[in-house]
């Protein structure tokens, strides 16, 4: 092409001036965002948990430095780095670099972050603070679709927290990104909850 750059070379500089971010909850249900290209992915050295916040009257998942761990999720790009929408969602939580902790199949090496609610800003669920089944529903289906029911049971077990009360909304939802789970979702659900629960 004379004058320039060609097309395959503006691709991908765009493409590796993307930012991207490491979904491990919600996020991992693709249904939730509009953020297209999402990959499976890997993050090490941090680990899933339940936590409240004073912003938020209700448990969500955050993610915890923890050296022996690691997560399934996905990882998707933020074009051009533009941030303000995704920080909205997520407004409880702080961006933390996280690339050299990632594992994914990309052919380049992007800038990727994690949001994590910090030490000292978040406490244990409890029934002022409960797990909505509604929001849990979203997740368990993002990652039966991403990872198939090993993944579903790789979530469970790898997630800590669940001695916290979880509230049963599925018939009047609160989570506002709700969707009906599909049956095996739906069931998946219930049958790791129960297991957790003995367990712990």
């Amino acid at each position: 092409m004379r004058g320039g750059l060609d097309t395959n070379q503006i691709g991908e500089k765009t493409l590796a001036q993307d930012a991207y971010f490491f979904g491990y909850g919600s996020l991992v249900n693709r249904a939730t965002h509009d953020f297209a290209g999402a990959h499976p992915a890997h993050l090490t050295g941090w680990r899933r948990v339940w936590r409240h916040t004073a912003l938020r009257p209700v448990a969500y998942l955050t993610v915890v430095p923890d050296a022996r761990a690691a997560i399934d999720g996905l990882i998707a790009p933020v074009p051009g780095a533009d941030w303000p929408a995704l920080d909205a969602r997520e407004a409880a939580y702080t961006r933390v670099p996280a690339a050299h902790q990632v594992r994914h199949d990309l052919p380049h090496e992007p800038e990727i972050v994690v949001y994590t609610i910090p030490e000292g800003r978040h406490g244990t669920p409890d029934r002022a603070h409960p797990i909505l089944l509604s929001y849990l529903d979203v997740v368990v289906t993002g990652y039966l679709r991403e990872f198939g029911e090993g993944g579903v049971a790789r979530f469970f077990d790898s997630t800590h927290g669940w001695h916290a009360p979880v509230l049963d909304d599925r018939a009047a939802p609160r989570y506002p990104r709700h969707q009906p789970p599909c049956p095996e979702a739906q069931a998946l659900t219930d049958h790791h909850l129960a297991r957790v629960a003995a367990a712990g």
